[in-house]
């Protein structure tokens, strides 16, 4: 047999070599998903998809000035922002990304929208970036209407102020505040003319957390400006920038919604009866009021609201924390009587003063659900 010359079969071992790396590179590129390209949208109510479930939005229409987003794998920067409005009024643009419904744009595959009452967890993550020279708030907006209605303007809008950067403020007045989701919060409340607005917002910037949108959305029906028979119809995170503003970036956003949750979770709505026993004299008043849980499920974080009528307004309370002093009220449990038991019942008190003729508060609602009274 003739042999090949040295040189020959060397020459031929690599071109093996090369031909089984070359086919090694071909299978992993058929295997790897292929990168998406960062695409840039100046339409001013331009989107687009990502991750395949999302929708980054340019959404601009507080200005006629340019804005440009850049859609990312994960999120989106803002790469142009021109122009500015007065820090007093309302802010330029909304960019952001989303899951659900806005002006009729879906995203793919979303749960929603979806009944409050059904929604178990909503698990969602977040990371900002943020810059120096603009005046902005990083805001994640949660939206809720009594219809599943996936266009126009929603009755109520959360939002959540990640940050602050500039004389700006929420809408509406500050009436208190609140820990949610393990974090404190100062609590606004207003409406823009179109929609009400409850807006917390953290003390100092927040760059990225993980959390329960449920947390919020219960907060907001213990506050009666939900119900838990609405429903929960886009989740949102962007920004509000008033003055400049590129460089903003959400580097990357999550959004899940589960449905179909099992019994006994906290803020679970029930059906529930209340008692309102009182002792008044000229100028002031005692009331005992009692929760009884009637339905067949524990109420964990119970919360009551109830509106107090006109002049009255409570001095101090036992078992329950009652904020604000007058008006739309709401009672929180403490520690000691937090959990409801099917059948069971939770009392506390406050006292107050009145004046003119005394009357009954009406409409008590345990976690959004409308209760009857004895």
């Amino acid at each position: 047999m003739r042999r090949l010359p040295h040189h020959t079969r060397a020459l031929r071992g690599l071109f093996a070599t090369l031909l089984t790396a070359l086919a090694v590179v071909a299978a992993l590129v058929t295997a790897a998903p292929p990168a998406q390209a960062d695409t840039t949208i100046c339409e001013q109510y331009g989107s687009a998809t990502i991750q395949g479930r999302y929708v980054v939005q340019n959404n601009r229409w507080g200005t006629s000035a340019t804005q440009c987003v850049t859609a990312t794998d994960t999120g989106f920067r803002l790469t142009q922002a021109d122009g500015s409005v007065p820090t007093d009024g309302a802010p330029k643009s909304y960019p952001s990304v989303f899951n659900g419904c806005h002006y009729t744009n879906c995203s793919p595959g979303t749960e929603l929208p979806a009944r409050i009452s059904g929604i178990s967890t909503a698990p969602s993550s977040i990371s900002y970036g943020f810059v120096g020279d603009a005046v902005y708030n990083a805001s994640y907006d949660i939206w809720l209407d009594p219809t599943p209605r996936t266009d126009g303007v929603n009755r109520t809008e959360i939002m959540i102020w990640f940050n602050k950067v500039g004389p700006i403020q929420p809408i509406g007045s500050q009436v208190g505040t609140a820990t949610v989701g393990g974090r404190s919060w100062q609590v606004w409340s207003g409406s823009n003319g179109s929609n009400d607005v409850l807006s917390f917002v953290a003390p100092s910037a927040i760059s990225s957390w993980s959390f329960d949108v449920m947390d919020f959305v219960r907060e907001t029906v213990a506050r009666g400006m939900a119900q838990n028979d609405w429903y929960l119809t886009s989740i949102q995170a962007g920004f509000e920038p008033w003055q400049n503003g590129a460089g903003l970036a959400v580097n990357s956003f999550s959004s899940t919604v589960n449905t179909g949750g099992g019994p006994g979770e906290p803020g679970d709505p029930a059906a529930c009866t209340v008692s309102y026993d009182t002792n008044v004299w000229p100028g002031g008043f005692t009331a005992n009021v009692t929760v009884r849980n009637t339905g067949s499920s524990a109420v964990d974080g119970w919360e009551l609201a109830f509106t107090l009528p006109s002049g009255q307004r409570v001095t101090n309370a036992w078992n329950a924390s009652v904020t604000p002093s007058s008006g739309a009220v709401t009672a929180r449990a403490v520690d000691s009587n937090a959990r409801i038991a099917p059948g069971g019942s939770q009392s506390f008190g406050f006292q107050g003063t009145h004046s003119g003729s005394f009357a009954r508060p009406d409409g008590f609602r345990l976690n959004g659900t409308a209760c009857t009274t004895a």
